[in-house]
């Protein structure tokens, strides 16, 4: 696929219908145990694919920029009122298969909850290996098909699809789950280099929620996820890798942005909107949004 099919939260109420409601205040605290595990202490200029309204974006403190990306302008208005305007954040709508940045620029990159919504999921991975620096390093973050839950679905022939193979199965319109395997061969064809595996949310059942605080089963969970590295039989598995010391050399002093439609890394500045000298195409500037969208 050249150009996939997007899943858009444009005008969704997500964060508040989803994290806002307390419900999954369990599965929040596994992912920012994960994040604080497998993040470096510090670095310069991170890349946060898929940030949404910004949940995640307060925990990259050892960074000293960070650009939230997102497909959905509205997620990043959210994440704007929450974090501000600050020099520290920069918001870029734009889809993961069309990157707007020069390449070699990042040397960190989040994708937290974010792959799950790729048809395509290889073409996403390679487009953030270009972005990334020699030695960079990636954390990823996916929905596992070969949970304990789907194992014990499929031995009982309460489902259809197998938890064992290694195509991804779509079981909504653009909600796709993973094996572990294609996920670690899709990151060695991208050039990365696996380093460890977390398993996250074991305890993801309503019962148990019902029955334990979160605090008590987000510590539990912590436990159980250092087993990850030996196998992953949990909702979601994170992954820390590194971009190999091979390929394109870090981006040129002062570089940042490219023309997604052609790949001009030449974009001049204007009060409202950037110009692609190369095609000829402008992309919006609005209330402090990068807009690569749709050219104006």
């Amino acid at each position: 696929m050249t150009n996939p099919p997007i899943c858009d939260y444009e005008g969704s109420d997500y964060q508040a219908s989803f994290w806002g409601a307390g419900i999954r205040e369990y599965e929040d605290r596994t992912e920012a145990i994960a994040l604080k595990r497998l993040l470096p202490k510090n670095g310069r200029l991170l890349l946060e694919l898929g940030a949404g309204a910004g949940r995640n974006t307060p925990r990259y403190t050892g960074f000293e920029r960070v650009v939230l990306l997102d497909y959905s302008r509205t997620q990043l208005q959210q994440a704007q009122s929450s974090l501000g305007r600050s020099p520290r954040f920069t918001y870029v709508a734009a889809d993961i298969y069309h990157l707007p940045f020069v390449d070699g620029l990042f040397d960190a990159a989040t994708m937290i909850r974010t792959l799950h919504h790729m048809a395509d999921a290889p073409q996403a991975l390679r487009q953030v290996r270009e972005v990334m620096q020699p030695g960079g390093v990636f954390i990823l973050e996916y929905a596992n098909k070969h949970n304990l839950k789907a194992i014990l679905r499929y031995v009982l022939k309460l489902q259809a699809w197998s938890p064992f193979t290694l195509e991804p199965v779509e079981f909504e319109k653009l909600n796709f789950d993973f094996h572990p395997g294609a996920v670690r061969g899709w990151l060695k064809d991208c050039d990365f280099r696996l380093q460890r595996q977390l398993t996250v949310s074991h305890f993801r059942m309503g019962a148990m929620k019902k029955l334990f605080p979160p605090a008590f089963l987000a510590a539990l969970d912590s436990l159980a996820s250092l087993s990850g590295d030996c196998w992953q039989l949990s909702p979601s598995v994170f992954t820390r890798s590194q971009a190999s010391a091979d390929g394109q050399p870090p981006a040129a002093e002062g570089a940042f942005f490219k023309c997604p439609t052609c790949g001009d890394p030449g974009l001049v500045e204007q009060s409202d909107h950037l110009a692609c000298p190369g095609c000829g195409c402008k992309w919006a500037v609005q209330d402090g949004i990068y807009d690569f969208k749709e050219a104006i």
